[in-house]
């Protein structure tokens, strides 16, 4: 039975709000496909804003993916801004997709990718508009089932009351197996209505269903155990991990968005995960081992990425991309292809190392050059070590004198404030390295004509890294060193006019830090936040931090327990951490040493280069790490 669209109403909204084309749909890369024709539905969602969500790389996989099944239905949605959640409310126009603008509500499957914590609040409103009831308990056989992914869904214990399911790590293949339970269960005449669903979804050992599990606590607040509540359910759910990149070539078509996003550019995954071992890095943590795509994969993507987008710009992406062992041959064989043409090709440099100015050099081959970004994280070489950023000053200062030299003239060097262990003594040192960077810069090209931008994000210990134990600095000490910074970058204006500083309070971090390790007493923190007004967090127009801590006021203490508790508070080694029973392949013991060997300042080894060091992951996940070099060139490609 097909469902009616939301169109006719939701068109006489439109010229009421801003940017009314984010809501219109029909992108080019977008598939409308017949809502009878298809056995299992999904709708997919990254909670935020259309300019941030559309260019979202995991839900455009995951969007392939789906709609590549003959039987299954995939469409779009993100949140909407207040000014038009205010007239759907009015209006009663439910939330809505943005390929046939149905209701979210009529689907078998709402699927929600969480990037960052701070989208929380965008997942209530976007429930509460599609009429499906906010606590998982409250929904009936009725209603789709909710399931969260993403790298926030390591820890999902503070959105738990709120989900049906969550997946942990890599999608390509988690969403194939739910569809196929959904699919079985389905032409089996729905037997056992929704709990029976959520059984064989829990039954996989790798979809974590949180009302299966119930959470005692001991008396000072701390988490006695989290168990199962019935025989059929494993004690630990385990991450999902795609080893063969090559057989999972996606996106294929990309979205090109009909309103201006933060990327318009065709993305290329070039290898994922990480071992270079950051201790601060849940994203290198969480996506272990490494696995490279291919140089002839990669050559095909961007030859179809292209062609069948429009796009102008290729960005090679991974966390590292310098790291891929074939990038050399992969970035000139790139360039000599599109030389000539109107296609600029990027890659984030995130190594701090003449190689990645190399390689900058020969991806600008057109002519087309952007700034080079840096990220020593720390601003002395102590802090450093202590976070295992293996850089030292005079590598970071060759680096950037490189690029200076071969034309660069803005580099953005990316730090961080609030690392453990640190002082202001380690803050100012930014200063020193920023005013050495612009005096050694002028020496060697003989101009002032140089610049070099300081940009500093607030620390946040996450989980299943070595920090999850480390106590989060204040706001008040965060903010008191920036000021300090910046007093230091503008004590010599000579020099400090050519160094530009954007830097995010300490507020913020703060928040975020209480979403990623809290357990499920934070989420009343969010519902209350939430029912006050609270929507799209990340930005900080929309964001209030006392709006977060006046509602922390009013539900911790219930719980005996304050913001306090939760952030600046270090955890002990036996402490029962809320996300202990989801199962990352890293081994607690090992995460643990790492900690210990930060404080007293000891480097551990990237593994893709040296014995192993025994995190655990390759064993207990069944995989290991996949590098090249395979041997092979790029293929002959036709320029677009």
């Amino acid at each position: 039975m097909s469902v009616e669209t939301v169109w006719p109403a939701l068109e006489q909204l439109l010229p009421r709000v801003g940017k009314p084309i984010q809501y219109v749909g029909g992108e080019l890369g977008a598939q409308a496909k017949e809502w009878d024709e298809a056995t299992v539905r999904w709708v997919l969602m990254y909670p935020d804003a259309y300019e941030v969500g559309l260019p979202n790389q995991g839900v455009q996989i995951l969007y392939e993916v789906l709609n590549e099944q003959p039987d299954v239905l995939a469409e779009r949605t993100y949140s909407v801004w207040p000014d038009l959640e205010e007239l759907m409310r009015e209006h009663r126009v439910p939330q809505f997709t943005l390929e046939a603008h149905r209701p979210v509500a009529a689907f078998d499957l709402f699927g929600i990718s969480f990037a960052t914590e701070l989208g929380y609040t965008n997942l209530l409103t976007a429930l509460d508009l599609a009429g499906i009831p906010l606590t998982a308990a409250d929904r009936d056989d009725s209603h789709p089932l909710v399931v969260a992914g993403g790298h926030a869904a390591f820890n999902p214990e503070p959105i738990a009351e709120f989900l049906d399911a969550a997946v942990l790590g890599d999608g390509e293949e988690a969403v194939l197996e739910i569809t196929g339970i959904v699919r079985e269960w389905k032409r089996a005449g729905a037997p056992g209505g929704r709990e029976e669903l959520l059984r064989r979804l829990a039954a996989t050992e790798s979809i974590y269903v949180p009302s299966f599990y119930d959470v005692d606590y001991l008396p000072d607040g701390r988490i006695q155990r989290v168990v199962p509540n019935r025989p059929d359910v494993p004690f630990r759910v385990h991450k999902r991990t795609t080893m063969d990149l090559d057989q999972w070539p996606y996106p294929k078509r990309p979205l090109v968005p009909l309103a201006e996003t933060v990327h318009e550019r065709y993305a290329v995954e070039i290898f994922r995960g990480c071992t270079r071992g950051c201790r601060f890095c849940q994203a290198g943590m969480i996506t272990r081992p490494v696995r490279e795509r291919s140089i002839t994969t990669v050559g095909e993507m961007v030859q179809q990425g292209l062609r069948d987008s429009g796009f102008s710009e290729v960005g090679l992406l991974s966390l590292s991309s310098a790291d891929h062992s074939e990038i050399k041959d992969m970035c000139s064989g790139l360039a000599e292809q599109y030389e000539g043409s109107n296609v600029s090709l990027s890659l984030p440099s995130t190594r701090v190392d003449a190689f990645n100015v190399e390689l900058a050099q020969e991806l600008s081959r057109n002519g087309r050059r952007t700034g080079l970004t840096f990220a020593p994280e720390g601003g002395s070489e102590r802090i450093r070590r202590v976070i295992n950023k293996m850089v030292s000053e005079d590598d970071l200062i060759r680096t950037v004198v490189t690029a200076y030299q071969n034309g660069w003239r803005q580099v953005k060097l990316y730090f961080m404030c609030g690392l453990p262990t640190e002082t202001d003594e380690d803050v100012l040192q930014i200063a020193r390295l920023a005013y050495r960077v612009i005096e050694e810069g002028r020496a060697a090209t003989g101009t002032k004509d140089i610049r070099c931008t300081v940009s500093i994000g607030g620390f946040v210990p996450k989980p299943h890294t070595p920090f999850q134990w480390a106590s989060q600095t204040s706001p008040e000490v965060v903010d008191h060193r920036l000021k300090l910074l910046k007093q230091a970058i503008n004590a010599d204006r000579s020099i400090g006019r050519a160094i530009g500083y954007r830097y995010h309070d300490g507020e913020p971090s703060l928040v975020e830090g209480l979403l990623s390790r809290g357990d499920r007493r934070v989420a009343a923190v969010i519902r209350r936040v939430w029912e006050q007004g609270g929507r799209f967090d990340g930005w900080s127009e929309h964001f209030s931090y006392h709006r977060w801590v006046d509602a922390a006021g009013e539900v911790l203490p219930a719980f005996g327990l304050d913001l306090d508790w939760f952030t600046t508070r270090e955890r002990g080694e036996t402490e029962v951490l809320p996300w202990d029973h989801l199962d990352s392949g890293l081994d607690k013991d090992w995460l643990w040493q790492d900690w210990q060997d930060s404080l007293s300042e000891f480097e551990q080894d990237d593994c893709r280069w040296t014995p192993c060091f025994d995190c655990g992951v390759c064993p207990s996940m069944d995989t290991e790490i996949q590098i090249g070099p395979t041997g092979r060139k790029l293929l002959p490609l036709t320029p677009v």
